[in-house]
């Protein structure tokens, strides 16, 4: 029998499996015929009648072109790929082989956005995918590889005459002023060439299809990336308004000033995006699929609680605490009384508090108590948290979901709930394999392991409150409850498990 922590971890790597380059682009994407062969993505056929181009930005796309590579093989006339500056040397470090390009490969990598802010760099890798967008026929492909992190700032392409200074100093301010990242992005794309269908409009007349990897709730195509073949939902206006707000527009440079002003006297007819095809290849729900099916295999009764947790740690910490504890009243036949209605009180007003789209909790709940206590049972979730750091100490938004969904257990233990008769384990992670700055990408936690750091004299609150999860978990029973994978070459957010089997 495995135990609980060996069954967390592999419904992690599963889900964190299905979503890595290469297994991703091998099912979404085919050739297919001789004489004209058709380019198959997820199952939608683009015939290729001449040649075919592929360009991408992001962590992720130098495994996703790695990939593409090998599918396409003579198909691919010429590709130019933008990555984060050290993502070789990292892969390579890592000995993950399969995620680098082939010698004499037909992409060529240009590596910038250092510390994932614009640069000269990335910027000459804007203007190469631009010249060769511009310069496609009707009979061209373009295949276009997106992933969500780090794919906006590997694209800074101005608007001329704006320079990359000017427009970075604008964001900087914005930033400053407390503007909110959709906030920023909206001007970004405003005055940029390739943002905000940008991308997609210069390599007309030729077919784009563009395969992303989300790194955001919901799969918003215009967001992902700032949206580079998605028609943008914002305007000229709203770039107007929030410079407004901001008391931005009396000191813009003047090249801003020439764009915006150009901009808003062009008839704002909606450009046609017949053209463009976006597939979403990879995002947390696919791999919240792949790990309920794993689960599911383990004997697990699983339920999907949502793929678009967000909001501050310890509100979600509390939700996961109070869910917990309403399975094993379940589970313990306390289906009835006022423990359970008091819990589920709290759980649906947290919910509503947390505004967590697509949630339906009610629903949820009504499955989780229509289940039986002879199995046990498996909740999954993902997302995105939020951290407010106040001190000094060593985490990321995983490994601290973790010690508070811990210690939150632990406290509803000492007062008498139910919980003793199950065998529970907690587990967040980062797809990417990183949560902050540590080496580890989440980690396990159990209302046990806090009881038995107590007991030890290790005080779990001031860790938390000096954002010191890291340390803790690192210094306690020898790092053991640690997830730690390494770099992972995807990104899809946070995965979220809950464990839970009667003793």
């Amino acid at each position: 029998s495995m135990s609980l922590r060996e069954h967390a971890l592999s419904l992690f790597r599963s889900a964190v499996g299905t979503v890595c380059p290469a297994p991703m682009m091998k099912r979404a994407l085919k050739i297919q015929g001789k004489g004209c062969p058709q380019l198959l993505v997820k199952g939608q056929a683009f015939p290729v009648k001449r040649d075919l181009y592929l360009v991408g930005f992001g962590k992720a796309v130098l495994g996703m072109a790695a990939a593409a590579e090998e599918i396409l093989g003579d198909h691919l006339a010429h590709g130019i790929i933008t990555v984060p500056l050290g993502i070789k040397d990292s892969l390579q470090q890592a000995g993950m082989q399969e995620m680098l390009l082939k010698p004499h490969s037909k992409i060529q990598v240009i590596e910038g956005a250092k510390n994932n802010l614009p640069d000269a760099e990335a910027q000459k890798g804007a203007v190469a995918i631009q010249q060769l967008a511009e310069g496609l026929t009707a009979d061209d492909l373009l295949l276009v590889l997106i992933s969500g992190r780090g794919g906006s700032a590997l694209l800074p392409a101005p608007i001329p005459p704006i320079l990359l200074e000017e427009k970075e100093k604008l964001t900087k301010m914005l930033a400053s002023q407390g503007a909110a990242i959709q906030e920023l992005n909206t001007v970004r794309k405003t005055l940029s060439v390739l943002k905000g269908g940008g991308l997609a409009q210069l390599a007309y007349p030729a077919r784009v299809v563009s395969l992303i990897l989300s790194d955001v709730i919901g799969d918003p195509l215009d967001i992902i990336a700032s949206g580079p073949t998605a028609a943008s939902s914002h305007s000229v206006d709203d770039c107007l308004q929030i410079l407004t707000k901001y008391n931005l527009l009396q000191n813009l440079p003047k090249s801003v000033e020439t764009v915006l002003s150009s901009s808003s006297t062009r008839p704002t007819a909606p450009e046609n995006y017949s053209h463009v095809s976006n597939i979403i290849i990879g995002s947390n729900t696919l791999a919240l699929d792949e790990a309920k099916h794993q689960a599911e295999g383990l004997g697990y009764t699983t339920l999907v609680l949502s793929a678009a947790i967000h909001g501050a740690v310890d509100q979600v910490a509390t939700l996961y605490c109070q869910l917990i504890q309403l399975v094993c009243l379940c589970h313990t036949g306390l289906r009835e009384g006022p423990l359970h209605d008091e819990v589920r009180g709290n759980l649906l007003q947290l919910a509503a508090e947390l505004e967590i789209p697509s949630l339906d909790l009610a629903k949820f709940l009504q499955a989780l108590e229509g289940l039986g206590p002879e199995r046990p049972v498996c909740i999954l979730a993902g997302g995105e948290t939020t951290v407010q750091v106040q001190g000094t100490g060593k985490g990321g938004r995983n490994q601290e979901l973790a010690l508070r969904v811990g210690l939150g257990l632990h406290r509803a233990q000492a007062a008498s709930s139910p919980q003793g008769v199950c065998e529970i384990i907690f587990f967040s992670g980062g797809t990417d394999g990183q949560d902050g700055p540590t080496e580890a990408a989440g980690a396990f936690c159990s209302p046990g392991l806090v009881a038995e750091a107590l007991q030890e004299g290790l005080d779990v609150e001031a860790f938390l409150s000096n954002n010191d999860s890291y340390t803790f978990f690192s210094r306690f029973q020898g790092g053991h409850h640690l997830l730690v994978t390494g770099l992972t070459g995807t990104n899809v957010m946070d995965i979220q498990a809950i464990l839970i089997r009667a003793t």
